[in-house]
């Protein structure tokens, strides 16, 4: 059977840039030098992630792993300024940690409906109505847009469950949710019925309530990615506290004290933290055990001081009891784990002065800077005062001196992308 579950994804997403500032001059009728009234670019849309309740996997991410926002317009004449672009929504589940790719770090953890902005749009540019002074009348240039900000990331589904519900395949993890929630697993007589985590609603009173999670089977070797491994151990590590179900019958041929302590190894060698979480042990299938097999798991959980609950899921017996103790217990546990920023996505300045100066097998000089691209884009060299301001943010941001420590000379090539310029001083 295909697993359809997914909880973990790689995506690129960009923001969009921002519009390219306007060189435009005003022109009417009977007015003369009208001057320059070129209007600013618009913002370029945000990356936006929206968490949501009524997801529950991160399936549509396995078919689309590129989110690209639209780019701000550009400005134009009469000192229009140029649309600001829509964000571009991305939905996502309730419990969805976003990470940088490259280094792993928390960037957000959606874990409210609400908006989370992840990729900020770039700033529109300064038209040239903004350059205009007592010397330089006719600015024939403008500020390109501020680029948007591109990254890769990591999301991954961890679940917000109050209630973690761990053991075997097959002890009754999917019966003991149904019967005490409204969820609705499927429930079969064999192995990995459960092939998704399913959150229920347990209802203790009218204003009380707590989320319990069915974790799906754990098996030896689940730390390692044995099974379903790391798919569904991710999902118990904000659980508060963890409910350890097992057959106490035996009805699968297996010993609960021996798989008791088989899923506490899995989850010490998963996580140290996660081991350290309370957990309440609970005997199922009693309506199918002996007195001996239920005496027998009873006297070790008293031998390790473990609290134990004897229930029969199928049958509704000790359920009562049961609900109420795991609500008198998170009474007393902190609230659930909610992952704090640990990367600040940096911003991305169109005008930074981020730059390297690399020499080509012909000898030229290649200068790589985005900024000074989209700067070209909007300059007419061949005007006198828009070659004095591309002159002046070379000297400025430092790519002169570069190119000195290189040992450039008068009449080298310089290449900017695919323009190229010979150096003069």
């Amino acid at each position: 059977m295909a697993i359809q579950f997914v909880d973990i994804a790689r995506i690129h997403i960009k923001a969009g840039n921002g519009g390219n500032g306007a060189v435009a001059f005003h022109r009417e009728k009977y007015v003369a030098a009208g001057g320059p009234d070129g209007g600013d670019g618009g913002k370029g849309g945000d990356i936006v992630f929206r968490g949501e309740r009524n997801l529950s996997t991160l399936m549509d991410f396995r078919y689309k792993r590129k989110y690209v926002a639209q780019n701000g317009e550009d400005g134009r004449g009469s000192r229009q300024t140029g649309k600001s672009a829509e964000p571009l929504i991305v939905r996502v589940p309730i419990g969805t940690v976003i990470k940088d790719a490259e280094t792993g770090l928390v960037i957000a953890d959606i874990s409210e409906e609400k908006d989370y902005v992840i990729a900020k749009g770039g700033k529109g540019g300064l038209g040239n109505q903004h350059f205009a002074s007592a010397t330089r009348q006719i600015p024939n240039f403008a500020k390109p847009g501020f680029r948007g900000q591109e990254m890769d990331v990591t999301l991954e589904l961890k679940l917000i469950a109050d209630v973690g519900l761990i053991g075997f395949p097959n002890v009754g993890k999917s019966t003991l949710i149904s019967t005490i929630s409204s969820a609705k697993p499927k429930i079969a007589n064999y192995h990995f019925t459960t092939l998704s985590p399913v959150l229920g609603v347990v209802r203790v009173d009218e204003e009380a309530s707590f989320v319990a999670a069915d974790i799906p089977g754990i098996i030896e070797g689940a730390s390692e990615g044995v099974g379903l491994g790391h798919d569904f151990l991710r999902h118990v590590e904000r659980c508060r506290l963890l409910l350890h179900v097992v057959d106490v019958s035996g009805s699968e041929y297996r010993d609960p004290i021996e798989d008791f302590k088989l899923i506490n190894r899995e989850l010490v060698n998963f996580s140290e933290e996660l081991a350290k979480r309370p957990q309440i042990a609970v005997a199922n299938k009693t309506d199918i055990a002996t007195e001996e097999d239920i005496r027998r798991f009873k006297d070790f959980c008293e031998s390790e001081g473990i609290q134990l609950f004897v229930i029969s899921a199928a049958t509704r017996q000790g359920l009562d009891g049961l609900v109420q103790t795991v609500y008198n217990e998170l009474q007393k546990l902190p609230p659930v784990v909610i992952y704090e920023p640990e990367y600040i996505v940096p911003e991305t300045e169109i005008d930074g002065n981020s730059f390297s100066v690399f020499r080509t097998d012909d000898g030229a000089f290649n200068i790589d800077a985005a900024w000074l691209v989209d700067m070209l884009n909007t300059t007419d060299i061949d005007d006198y005062s828009s070659l004095q301001y591309f002159q002046r943010r070379l000297r400025d941001s430092g790519i002169i001196a570069k190119l000195e420590e290189m040992g450039v000379k008068e009449g080298d090539t310089i290449r900017i992308d695919d323009f190229e310029f010979e150096f003069v001083y």
